[in-house]
């Protein structure tokens, strides 16, 4: 057997590098070579917040450009999704020339982020095989795969906006939960980005799927039998998590668009054990001046331990009366050490899918507190399918008001039910990278497939 170089080119938001980053880590530990492709953009970022220098004997950072400007809004998603479109082919092209001229190991396989499905393309120029990872949860994926259909039925316009005829639950496939078409993640961008690029763009990456050998996904069969049965070429290879050394505490994960502060570790071995709400929005969650208020009075109201990241491009403020006493902030955490870590009692989220699988992995009940795209949908299924986690409801402001963010606390703090649901489904998702699991047993498939 041959050592496959493969190269590995994630969507440049950190939610995505970070499962296809893990996945890239699995590779090297299965005697794979990897070139991970992050835009310039991002590949600044990811060197500029590791401590040291990393030997790139098995693991390369390189980067092309995305096609927007230095000081471009990079979260306004239409306008990134047509530069990428526009510009990264040929660069991922051109790129994968200079390595084989260089006479560098040549590339042997691609794998792409769903997301990024046009790499296939390039791929198939140059004759390199390639397979899609979808980095969130396999109905996402399903809903992507039938959105031709769905344009077809008419349960939407072919700008992805629902008709008048739309009903108020759809099934989007048999086995799967009725969905709310109001949720659909493209509906749910905010008001500033255009929902029909965003949309375009990923129906031109779906359209690549029949040039993927594998079509892998960050999830497992007991979590999502549903969406998985629905498309019985997805292969669930979840859940994708970080091997740490249990000696290195102070090991820091590579691909991180900021720095960790691994001080929270410390401060949370001084809590007892299952006291410390944990509360993060993700990389792309921002809130106005009057539910950060809200927010911060109400982890003064808990009463409790909390730790809580509030990201270094915050742009409100605290408020006077906010004391916080009993919390540790950060602006970045290592969330798969914390979520691990016996002190935290539940996980205040946005409901990111890799939030989700983390969270379900330590048995961490959920408080859900979506921000946009897919973790509308995500809520939902944690809360109403899953129950292991509870939503917020708003006041007449549209705002969750500190007394609604105690409730919550207290109400699941106190439900046996949710936390011994949650230890359950911990147990299953784990199994499935346990020897002999599902997951594992998908993951060593296909690197036996790439060394062949």
């Amino acid at each position: 057997m041959s050592i496959p170089t493969v190269l590995v080119l994630p969507y440049p938001a950190q939610g995505h590098v970070n499962p296809l980053m893990t996945l890239s880590q699995k590779l090297v530990e299965h005697g794979c070579k990897v070139v991970f492709v992050n835009s310039e953009f991002d590949h600044k970022r990811v060197v500029g917040s590791m401590a040291e220098q990393q030997d790139e004997s098995l693991l390369k950072l390189v980067s092309i450009p995305d096609g927007l400007g230095p000081d471009d809004d990079r979260n306004d998603l239409s306008k990134l999704c047509d530069a990428l479109l526009n510009t990264m082919p040929t660069m991922l092209e051109k790129l994968i020339e200079d390595i084989h001229s260089n006479g560098d190991n040549r590339i042997s396989f691609i794998v792409a982020d769903l997301t990024m499905g046009w790499a296939l393309d390039v791929g198939s120029k140059l004759g390199i095989k390639g397979a899609l990872l979808c980095p969130a949860s396999a109905a996402f994926f399903a809903l992507l795969y039938h959105v031709p259909r769905l344009i077809d039925d008419g349960i939407i316009d072919s700008d992805g906006g629902l008709t008048l005829t739309t009903k108020k639950k759809i099934l989007i496939s048999q086995g799967m939960p009725e969905v709310d078409p109001g949720d659909f993640f493209w509906l749910n961008l905010g008001d500033t980005i255009n929902c029909k690029i965003v949309l375009n763009y990923l129906i031109q990456c779906t359209k690549r799927l029949n040039l993927a050998e594998w079509w892998l996904c960050n999830t497992t069969y007991e979590l999502e039998p549903g969406p998985l049965s629905s498309i019985p070429k997805v292969v669930p290879v979840g859940p994708l998590l970080r091997s740490y050394d249990d000696t290195m505490a102070t090991a820091k994960s590579i691909g991180q668009y900021w720095e960790e502060d691994l001080s929270c570790m410390s401060w949370l071995d001084q809590q007892p054990h299952g006291s410390v709400l944990y509360v993060a929005f993700g990389s792309f969650t921002h809130f106005d001046q009057n539910q950060f208020n809200e927010l911060a009075l109400g982890l003064d109201l808990i009463n409790r331990p909390f730790l809580w990241v509030v990201r270094q491009d915050n742009k409100t403020v605290y408020p006077n009366e906010f004391l916080g006493s009993k919390g540790k902030i950060v602006s970045w955490a290592p969330q798969q050490k914390v979520l691990s870590h016996p002190a935290i009692a539940c996980f205040l989220t946005h409901c990111g899918w890799n939030s989700i699988m983390e969270g379900l992995s330590n048995g961490v009940p959920l408080l859900c507190w979506p921000y946009f795209g897919d973790q509308i949908y995500n809520k939902t299924y944690i809360c109403d399918e899953l129950k292991v986690g509870l939503g917020f409801d708003q006041d007449k402001n549209g705002l969750v008001s500190r007394m609604e963010l105690e409730r919550k606390v207290d109400q699941i703090l106190t439900d046996e039910n949710i936390k011994s649901r949650s230890l359950e489904l911990k147990d299953k998702v784990m199994n499935n990278i346990a020897k002999g699991g599902q997951s594992l047993e998908n993951l060593n498939r296909f690197v036996k497939w790439l060394k062949e």
